[in-house]
């Protein structure tokens, strides 16, 4: 699975999502950025190339239960009524075909190295540590809040408001402040709804639906999702209050930025102002790993700390926020034409095994 099917998907397929689906034929030019933090955005930079740095720009189109996705040297095909995704290789005229039942299988191993690796990793650094409380008894609670700004813009030839939502995953009983958390802040310019763009949104979520039951994205590889739901598992709540809040949302997004911050509590930002720079913990994060809604714990501690270091956006002057990742969406133009020639495997294209 490429790297262009990119975690820009986790906001994209959640936003502005129809309350029933359209049904129309569409054909879009995108542009996507994802940027991610520490570990994670090391790797996708590494092996993910000029895509990875400088985003990618595609052409998406939808009609019926296929969606294709092309750029200059890949392309994708997902058949929902076949179960199947067709990966295509633009320059050896060749592609692979993967069943959701593979794509589903290796998402659940996945996941669970990388759970498995993550406790390694806090048992190794935790072994003269008071044994933490179970991290499932905690519970979490979300808050949602989206405003109109009444600041207004033209992009890419379509004239656009400005709505940010807001979305805000703590510890039940407790404020962001004391006890950390995640927040996803999502800056929409919203055009009047383009009704066949609507039909991407909402292919996505049925795409996850059927891919993942649900509380995914469309489109991410199992290897990037499962990595990142096991270093932050509050993205899920996340993800699944901005699915159901972005239904209810009027008009066709043109450019979304997306960021999804990690939030030390006031306890973690306490220890770390008394310990001297000089004498950080053996686990780097300058301070004991504490209960961040109980899902996060030390590992977020450890994460955020990293993150921070490597993370150099000017507007993260708040030291207790530490940026996750950061994913750009534009929508460059829209059609309604589409053959269907268009959603098939090209002429001359060779199936690789």
């Amino acid at each position: 699975m490429t790297l262009n099917r990119s975690l820009a998907a986790m906001t994209l397929a959640a936003l502005l999502m129809p309350a029933s689906p359209a049904r129309a034929d569409v054909r879009a030019d995108e542009k996507t950025k994802v940027e991610l933090a520490g570990m994670l955005g090391g790797v996708m930079k590494m092996f993910g190339g000029r895509a990875a740095r400088d985003g990618v720009t595609s052409t998406v189109i939808v009609k019926g239960d296929r969606k294709v996705t092309l750029n200059d040297e890949t392309g994708q095909i997902i058949d929902l009524a076949e179960e199947k995704v067709y990966d295509l290789d633009l320059k050896k005229k060749t592609y692979k075909v993967t069943t959701f039942a593979e794509l589903r299988r290796r998402f659940e191993e996945q996941q669970r190295k990388a759970a498995e690796d993550a406790k390694r990793a806090d048992e190794k650094t935790s072994k003269e540590k008071p044994a933490e409380p179970d991290p499932n008894a905690k519970q979490v609670e979300i808050d949602f809040d989206i405003k109109t700004t009444g600041q207004s813009k033209t992009i890419n030839g379509f004239d656009t408001q400005e709505q940010v939502m807001t979305i805000t995953v703590r510890e039940k009983g407790k404020t962001l402040e004391q006890a950390g958390g995640m927040v996803m802040t999502s800056d929409m310019w919203i055009t009047p709804t383009i009704k066949a763009m609507q039909e991407v949104a909402a292919f996505d979520m049925r795409y996850a639906q059927k891919l993942y039951g649900g509380g995914v994205a469309a489109g991410v590889s199992p290897e990037q999702m499962a990595a990142a739901m096991a270093m932050y598992p509050m993205m899920k709540d996340a993800l699944g209050k901005m699915s159901t809040e972005g239904a209810k949302l009027q008009g066709s997004a043109i450019q979304t930025v997306t960021k999804m911050d990690a939030v030390k509590s006031a306890e973690q930002m306490q220890q770390e102002a008394q310990q001297p720079a000089s004498t950080s913990s053996s686990d780097g994060s300058g301070s004991k790993p504490t209960s961040v809604s109980g899902a996060l714990g030390g590992m977020l501690a450890r994460r955020m700390k990293k993150n921070s270091d490597e993370n150099k956006d000017a507007a993260s002057a708040d030291k207790s926020r530490a940026n996750i990742m950061t994913t750009t969406h534009d929508v460059l133009k829209v059609a309604t034409e589409v053959a269907a020639g268009d959603v098939a495997v090209p002429a001359g294209f060779k199936e690789s095994k």
